[in-house]
């Protein structure tokens, strides 16, 4: 009789005897905002992975921002660890929005298989499906310090081809190395990897809520294109630029708000605050930065232009407007027309914007964990 039929007839005799299935806890540790809503995504999934005939899992998340001024996954885990102890946790991994990297490469996943810890860094998962692909990697972690049957060989989905041309993640050991809070680390490739990262970053600050979160700069915006609605001479501005200006004008409001944002309020990232660390994270973070406001002041471009061309098609009749153009007005002359005023008011924005507090920015323009690291590095 081989292994296998063995190991199947003793989970029947476990079955038939009725034996309970073990109570077995992992616990998951979360920044607020983006890891919390995986967190709490992950209680209804890893179950139904994770049960068999012989353990019953529950998931219990504990939202505590603890990684907020830490710069490395060792301290993490090691905090991972003291919390395992004090809930009485079977296992423990932290999700973190911390971006982190080792050897010029992001780190995914570490885990510490004697302390029953690991940490999970989501940006190294990317910007686009950080739900699906944080199940697939807390699954891996807990193959990793349970030994589950297959252990790290199920690798669920990691090694998929997708994720092999777009950003391989790759298993090391790190037993023999200097550091002994971690055993075994899950890393991304050098430069696909970084890529990934970067998006990771930029979802982590999630972009789009900067557009109600800069309440002064969208108040100036809206004024001044209700200004711009009312003044015929902009349109008659507007209907003279061709459509490569209007294009130019339009890159160039939105680099005059995002410029003044990081100007204004500090936004730039110290070369000084990393150099102890690594050097390319404050390339990394200003990256992101100026990313995450690109997006978020393109949105809010994008919806101030619908709203404008919606209220100009209500409010200016055809005829008025062909009048005051001196030509036929149909619908494209209509989008002319919130095209330019569109652009003054992104660019009056800016000085909206100035009216601001730092730390009101700072919230709008960055997650929970990003904002606090920010907050302290400007105090040390």
């Amino acid at each position: 009789m081989s292994a296998e039929d063995d190991a199947r007839n003793d989970r029947t005799e476990e079955q038939e005897s009725g034996s309970p299935a073990e109570q077995v806890t992992l616990g998951l540790i979360t920044d607020p905002d983006m890891p919390e809503r995986v967190a709490r995504y992950l209680v209804d999934e890893l179950p139904e992975h994770l049960n068999d005939e012989r353990r019953e899992w529950t998931i219990e998340v504990d939202v505590d921002p603890m990684t907020a001024g830490r710069h490395g996954t060792r301290d993490i885990i090691r905090a991972t660890g003291d919390r395992l102890e004090q809930r009485d946790w079977n296992y423990a991994i932290t999700l973190t929005d911390l971006p982190v990297r080792a050897n010029g490469k992001p780190v995914v996943a570490d885990a510490n298989i004697g302390e029953r810890t690991g940490v999970v860094s989501l940006p190294a998962l990317g910007g686009t499906q950080p739900y699906r692909r944080a199940r697939q990697v807390v699954l891996q972690l807990v193959d990793e310090l349970t030994g589950r049957e297959g252990g790290a060989d199920h690798r669920y989905g990691l090694d998929s081809g997708l994720t092999e041309v777009i950003a391989p993640i790759r298993r090391e050991s790190t037993q023999h190395s200097e550091d002994d809070a971690v055993d075994i680390r899950y890393t991304a490739t050098r430069t696909r990897g970084r890529l990934r990262l970067l998006s990771g970053m930029v979802r982590s600050n999630q972009p789009w809520r900067l557009v109600f979160g800069l309440r002064n700069a969208l108040a100036a915006a809206v004024a001044t294109s209700a200004f711009g609605l009312s003044s015929s001479t902009i349109w008659q501005i507007g209907d003279q630029l061709g459509a490569t200006r209007q294009v130019i004008a339009a890159l160039g409001s939105v680099i005059i708000l995002v410029g003044w944002l990081i100007a204004a309020h500090g936004l730039w990232e110290k070369r000084k605050h990393n150099s102890m660390r690594d050097p390319e994270q404050a390339l990394l973070y200003n990256t992101s930065t100026v990313l995450t406001l690109i997006i978020g002041v393109g949105v809010m471009y994008a919806g101030l232009f619908v709203i404008n061309v919606l209220v100009a098609l209500f409010l200016v009749p055809p005829n008025l407007l062909a009048s005051t153009l001196g030509h036929a007005a149909d619908f494209t002359r209509y989008l002319t027309l919130a095209w330019g005023f569109t652009t003054m008011g992104i660019i009056a924005g800016a000085l909206g914007s100035s009216l601001e507090s730092d730390a009101a920015v700072r919230q709008a323009a960055y997650g929970y964990r990003e904002e606090q690291r920010r907050r302290e590095s400007q105090n040390e």
